[in-house]
């Protein structure tokens, strides 16, 4: 392990604070284990330049003004900006031939963007911030989750009215522009600690789209595909059973196909004794128990750990059901189905307007605490 001088201690400290008054925190811990993934995703350098970023897209002349003291020349900014972004600790956007940089949230943002170069040391120390500090003082904090949980269509009848947002063909069938396949980082490291997915060989499962599709093809991490492959694909991952989770919006930038013996999010989320409130999601399931044999396979399925067999019958607990409809597509017995909550939840219109709801609840959070 290396051993910081007290000067970059100070300067990844500094970056810690920064990136903890994001809209995403990025919590201290009482190991310091955070310091350890900043050093692996920025050199001392570079974390003084994230330093100065905001979580807003800035042009690299106004992102200059506050780093004057660094001693960079604008071209050599510029320069260090693109690498940054390349080894996926910033974020980069394009508009009209000009490129904007901004800070990262660590979920969903640094950790994905190391997909391709993941390491067994950033890895570990990782996992241990995301279950030692960042979901419980983090993610969770706002109320607003990055990603929200919609169902497999099957498991909804057709009697039942859904919202556009809701419907997985929808995501697909009305995403204009191209559409992206990568492979799961999630999964890619589970692999990398020799602790392989236990519920499918299916990799390449995470989707995005439009512009966010073309960065990640020009990285080399993302092949571009029709809505026909798209559909194929997800059709094989129904059938394994995966929690499909795209970006918290309604015009969605990516989304997840995940299980929970490796999605960071759901391994996470289902540690806590009521983790349904944790997700965006606007359905939960229910047993018929005159039509369930008990057969444990909704059990098996369950990627949040919400099933239970009881004298030969399923029982639901719907403070752990995340109704994402894996147990409902699966039931043989047609035993399962999924019903809407009283209470729609209805996603913020894009990943701008997530971004600033999730800083105007934090705002109002740390003006009730004084």
């Amino acid at each position: 392990m290396i051993i910081l001088n007290d000067t970059d201690l100070e300067i990844y400290r500094e970056l810690q604070d920064h990136l903890d008054k994001q809209p995403i925190s990025f919590p201290k811990t009482e190991s310091g284990v955070e310091i350890r993934v900043l050093r692996h995703l920025f050199t001392p350098e570079e974390a003084q330049i994230a330093s100065k970023l905001n979580y807003l897209p800035e042009l690299p002349k106004k992102i200059y003004r506050r780093i004057k003291e660094i001693g960079l020349t604008p071209e050599q900014l510029e320069e260090r900006l693109d690498k940054m972004y390349d080894k996926g600790s910033i974020s980069r956007a394009s508009i009209e031939s000009k490129k904007f940089y901004f800070n990262a949230p660590f979920i969903v943002g640094m950790y994905e963007n190391q997909l391709g170069h993941l390491t067994k040391e950033f890895l570990i120390n990782s996992k241990q911030y995301l279950k030692e500090k960042f979901f419980e003082k983090g993610y969770n904090t706002t109320g607003i989750p990055q990603l929200r949980v919609i169902p497999i269509d099957e498991s909804i009848t057709a009697e039942q009215s859904i919202a556009t947002y809701d419907g997985l063909r929808n995501v697909i069938e009305n995403s204009e522009g191209v559409i992206g396949i990568m492979e799961c980082i999630c999964r890619q490291g589970k692999d990398l600690l020799g602790d392989p997915c236990k519920k499918s060989d299916l990799r390449e499962v995470c989707f995005t789209f439009r512009g966010a599709a073309e960065l990640q093809h020009e990285k080399g991490l993302a092949r571009l595909i029709t809505k026909d492959e798209a559909l194929s694909i997800l059709e094989k991952v129904k059938e394994e059973g995966f929690v499909l989770q795209p970006d918290n919006s309604k015009r969605p930038s990516y989304m997840c196909c995940c299980c929970g013996c490796c999605c960071e999010v759901l391994t996470n989320q289902k540690r806590f004794d009521a983790p349904a409130k944790l997700f965006a999601t606007n359905f939960y399931a229910e047993v018929n128990p005159e039509l369930c044999i008990g057969c444990g396979v909704c059990e098996e399925q369950c990627n949040m750990n919400a099933v239970e067999i009881e004298d030969d019958t399923s029982i639901i607990n719907k403070d752990r059901c995340i109704g994402c409809g894996a147990c409902v597509f699966t039931c043989t017995q047609e035993a399962i189905s999924l019903k809407k909550k009283e209470e729609e939840i209805s996603p913020p219109k894009n990943t701008g307007e997530k971004i600033k709801i999730i800083m105007e609840n934090k705002a109002e959070l740390a003006r009730s605490a004084k």
